[in-house]
């Protein structure tokens, strides 16, 4: 005969390390990632631009990470396997610091203008996208004119960004759009991500931006460094960088960010919410 179990006793601290352990409902990411959104279009001009030129700074230094591995090793297959690891430095020293990136506000203030459609929510995110990517592209651009007429890297490792800038415009225009659109998609992605990778951000971060290299996905500021460097060097034009590059590539980006992964990560909690809310 089998005796009836009864179920165990819990104290109020072995429920809250239940609760701990739960991963957070998909609804819960949105409201953690809109409220996130909501504070940025808070935030006023001059904050937004000294951040944003600060994430342009920063970001390049995935391409000289990227060039210092490359001009370190052989040139073989799986160099990229290894390289393209130094394409990960600069998108963790913005995200973990905070700073502003063009491409994760691709989701994080659309998710406000989902939540309640209003002009003045998207006057305000034309306002917060227009500041930003100015800013993003004038830190990269300062960057850019520092290698390109300092030169201060080994000439081996300049020439990795020379070569791994050339690479990048191998891609046709709509090349440049289709692989944007992958980038916006992972940076999004990313964005939902971290509300639950708690200790595990920096490993999140790495990996996605490891397989954007990977892929050789476009991604506009990251890009905007190896553009403006070419363009300073005298290897592309204006109309290339801004039409072979940064107007597909945008639009890509903001594609795979907004158009795709924000509207289909609001579909699946959008009922949620509405039964939350009643």
């Amino acid at each position: 005969m089998v005796e009836n179990s009864q179920s165990p006793t819990f104290s109020d601290s072995d429920h809250q390390d239940v609760e701990d352990k739960r991963r957070l409902r998909a609804a819960v990411v949105y409201e953690v990632v809109r409220q996130e959104g909501e504070e940025e279009l808070k935030r006023d001009a001059s904050a937004l631009w000294w951040s944003g030129v600060a994430a342009g700074l920063t970001i390049s230094f995935s391409v000289i990470t990227q060039a210092l591995l490359k001009s370190f090793l052989p040139d073989a297959d799986w160099t990229p396997l290894i390289a393209d690891m130094g394409y990960s430095v600069g998108f963790l020293i913005v995200i973990l610091a905070r700073q502003q990136l063009f491409t994760e506000n691709t989701i994080t203030v659309v998710l406000p203008l989902m939540a309640a459609p209003s002009f003045q929510c998207l006057a305000l995110i034309a306002r917060l996208w227009s500041i930003v990517l100015l800013a993003n592209f004038a830190g990269a651009a300062v960057v850019a004119a520092f290698l390109a007429y300092g030169e201060p890297l080994p000439a081996a490792t300049m020439t990795a960004i020379t070569s791994i800038g050339e690479h990048l415009f191998e891609n046709s225009p709509s090349e440049m759009f289709i692989k944007g659109i992958g980038a916006g998609w992972l940076i999004a992605a990313l964005v939902w991500l971290l509300p639950s990778a708690e200790h595990m951000a920096f490993w999140m971060i790495g990996l996605i931006t490891y397989v954007i290299a990977l892929a050789d996905f476009t991604h506009i500021v990251a890009g905007s460094v190896e553009a403006f460097f070419l363009l300073m060097t005298g290897r592309i034009d204006v109309l290339e960088t801004l039409f072979g590059f940064a107007l597909p590539t945008l639009a890509g980006n903001v594609v795979g960010g907004t158009v795709l992964f924000a509207m289909i990560s609001y579909a699946q909690v959008r009922r949620e919410i509405e039964a939350d809310g009643d």
